[in-house]
């Protein structure tokens, strides 16, 4: 191999790519009415009926065994759905996490049990997951959690609370770290990964209003909630190591790159007509896309480690702290081209748009891990901590 060769870029392959036509018809037709400022919501957006739409389609679960209503296809397929889904801005909010991460977490660590109860209704889009992670006063230190459960006749008694859930209020289930044993002090020592049923007894949940006036993120309350023993997901203890190979899948995929680009599709298309051409614009323009370029392609290499079976933890936290970055480079950037324009002539739409994306862009470096957090992996992952 010569040093060229080894300086390749990764490649979605074609049977993978072949997937983008029939997906841009469906969408151009499902989304063909809905206005922009309302597709930039995407991965916030829940539609449950869409995401049972998907479902049929065999959309969702796509890299899932057929054994367990997936598609068996690699995690290139999966690429090309989401990247395509984030594009037109469709609403699929209500199935992400559980197709993202949840089923694929619990293939690979839940009983034969758990596979079967769980996953097929995940790949038809009648079954919604959130993710319990963050709790009061730890933000993103995952290794400060208090939340515990603790071993009783019936399973397990789980007592605390999560806060920042997103979309807690839509779902059946969570999966939840908490600590088995020990105490906070210990770190990552004695965390475990539970099924929550959301419906049970003692779980209270409650939205958040944010700035946008959506209402996405929750915090959750178990108190004295009884789990049945077959809630535990994989080995007791084993938490920290399963949530860490879990947020991979959250960290490194397109939806941290392209939470702003139906608010930049929709600027770029008005700067290409001769009321919106500026030499500026132009210049923002290309500086958006020369740095989304070189993250697409860092996250399409990613996807082939995932694909290999490997757990790029060092690379996705890389992947999401640039992305982020640009992502939130995007509505401040726009903002500033659009307001030093003359009053009116803006589009209203656009004006429209901006102000979701603005109001929701804060939030973009702190899901899935905060910066300083997202640093000090890659740090320590270059021996430099």
């Amino acid at each position: 191999m010569s040093a060229l060769d080894s300086l390749a870029l990764t490649a979605i392959p074609p049977e993978d790519e072949a997937l983008r036509a029939p997906v841009r018809a469906f969408l151009a037709e499902a989304l063909k009415d809905v206005p922009a400022h309302i597709r930039a919501k995407s991965w916030s957006g829940y539609d449950p009926a869409f995401s049972r739409q998907l479902g049929e389609r065999g959309w969702l679960g796509i890299t899932l065994p057929p054994a367990y209503g997936g598609g068996g296809r690699s995690a290139f397929a999966r690429y090309v759905l989401v990247e395509e889904f984030l594009n037109w801005g469709a609403p699929v909010g209500s199935h992400w996490i559980a197709d993202r991460q949840s089923a694929p977490l619990i293939l690979r660590y839940g009983t034969e049990a758990q596979k079967q109860r769980y996953v097929p209704p995940i790949c038809r889009g009648e079954s919604f997951f959130c993710i319990g992670m963050s709790e009061p006063g730890a933000g993103s230190d995952l290794a400060s959690v208090r939340t515990r459960a603790t071993p009783n006749a019936g399973g397990w008694l789980l007592n605390g609370q999560k806060i920042w859930t997103t979309n807690a209020h839509h779902c059946g289930h969570m999966i939840a770290l908490v600590r088995t044993s020990g105490a906070p002090e210990d770190r990552q020592k004695g965390l475990s990964q539970l099924i929550v049923d959301l419906a049970l007894p003692g779980v209270t949940v409650r939205p958040i209003l944010d700035q946008s006036g959506d209402a996405h993120f929750c915090e959750v309350f178990f108190d004295n909630v009884q789990l049945d023993a077959d809630a535990l997901i994989g080995a007791e203890g084993q938490g920290w190591a399963q949530v860490n190979a879990e947020l991979a899948f959250e960290r490194s995929g397109p939806e941290r790159l392209f939470s702003s680009i139906v608010l930049f599709d929709q600027w770029a298309a008005w700067v290409r007509t001769p009321q919106g051409r500026t030499p500026e614009a132009e210049r923002l323009a290309g500086r958006i896309v020369c740095a989304l370029a070189p993250l697409r392609a860092m996250s399409v290499a990613v996807t082939e480690k995932l694909r290999r079976g490997e757990s790029p933890v060092v690379e996705a936290a890389l992947v999401k702290d640039l992305g982020t970055g640009v992502e939130q480079l995007i509505p401040a950037a726009i903002a500033d081209d659009l307001f030093g324009r003359a009053d009116g002539s803006v589009p209203l739409a656009l004006l429209q748009t901006l102000n979701y994306v603005t109001h929701v862009a804060p939030s973009f470096s702190l899901r899935g891990g905060t910066r300083e957090i997202l640093r000090g992996m890659v740090a320590r992952g270059l021996g430099l901590r």
